[in-house]
């Protein structure tokens, strides 16, 4: 009975003190204190079987193992890489994702139609991933419903209990500041794994033109703390000014241009493949910016290919094409397709020379 009494009366104390602390210290700074990383582990991997169940999975086992391949990598180069994780597409036209305490994450079959290439998909897990890292969902579980947890951790069915709780708290959204720090972690994550260095803004100008679809378990990609217009312009800067990644990418009114100061690429003007031309940009930037760090660099590996729609420009030891030059962007430069995908090649060649 003795032991009964103090063990009540610390966790009392300690959710007093979560009580107070939440009160003056930022959301993003708190730190989980009664739910163990055990715990944690144990409310994600229940409230998994509950969305699984709810929505299902797509039956599509080279999506599921792509999906799981992706985020496996940018788990392990996470601050919490020792945690259970776990990479699944629900079957639901949602476009958004969402993440659930101790390491399961889920994007919705209609995400994926939206953002089909690896690179935004690793930008929106690398979020995702992002507020499992910093336990988002934890420390809203402890700092808003600390004395429901005292009755249940004394009298109730503590599982139950935790796991409406953690339920909640995935309804209810994570903060402004939640989200900024998500944000930037996703940041973090992708270019730690090597991904495109602007995956993460890929996936948010994608979402700014998207609206979201209501229903069920919409997780927090559309959440307007803050708004998307600012979140892209954080994540940006972080790119530009923490991890100095060059070269950039201006959007002008109709089209878009790859620069780095005085040197560009000729601007873009078409849509292609489901991308506008900001996105189009955006990918042949990066992958210009991975491509000059390969120890094995080459400019003799690069070469075009024709195809219906213009001329993509390619190099042998990379995955994705590096640059697309269709028809229109041609006519928007006053050039024949053949003579801006040659400019655009001596361009690139010049910049990765340069250093």
């Amino acid at each position: 009975m003795v032991r009964y009494i103090k063990n009540a009366l610390y966790v009392m104390c300690m959710a007093v003190f979560i009580f107070a602390s939440s009160q003056v210290v930022d959301t993003p700074k708190a730190q989980a204190l009664l739910i163990s990383r055990d715990n944690e582990i144990e409310i994600g991997q229940n409230l998994a079987k509950q969305v699984e169940q709810k929505y299902g999975l797509v039956n599509d086992p080279a999506l599921q193992a792509r999906v799981a391949r992706i985020g496996a990598k940018l788990a392990a180069v996470s601050d919490r890489a020792d945690m259970p994780y776990t990479f699944k597409v629900l079957n639901g036209k949602e476009i958004n994702a969402f993440a659930a305490p101790g390491g399961p994450i889920y994007l919705f079959r209609g995400l994926i139609d939206a953002m089909p290439s690896d690179d935004e998909i690793a930008g929106i897990i690398g979020h995702e991933l992002g507020h499992i890292v910093k336990r988002h969902t934890v420390v809203t579980m402890e700092r808003n419903m600390a004395g429901q947890l005292i009755f249940s951790l004394l009298f109730g069915n503590k599982a139950q209990m935790l796991q409406e709780v953690a339920f909640s708290a995935i309804m209810a959204g994570y903060s402004r500041g939640e989200e900024e720090e998500a944000d930037s972690l996703g940041v973090i994550h992708t270019m730690r794994a090597g991904y495109n260095p602007y995956s993460s803004l890929l996936g948010m100008e994608k979402l700014k033109d998207l609206t979201p679809e209501s229903g069920g378990l919409a997780g927090d990609l559309f959440s307007d703390h803050p708004n998307t217009k600012a979140r892209i312009d954080k994540i940006s800067n972080q790119i530009s000014t923490d991890f100095k990644v060059r070269p950039s990418v201006t959007g002008l009114d109709k089209s878009a241009q790859v620069t780095d100061g005085a040197w560009n690429l000729p601007p873009v003007f078409s849509d292609y493949g489901g991308y506008k031309p900001l996105l189009r940009s955006y990918f042949t930037a990066g992958r210009i910016y991975r491509i000059s760090g390969l120890a094995d660099y080459s400019a003799d590996k690069f070469y075009m290919s024709d195809s219906e729609n213009g001329i993509t420009i390619y190099y042998r030891d990379a995955s994705e094409p590096v640059a697309m030059i269709t028809t229109n962007d041609a006519m928007g430069n006053n050039m024949s397709v053949n003579e801006m995908a040659i400019l655009t090649l001596a361009r690139i060649r010049e910049w990765i020379n340069r250093g």
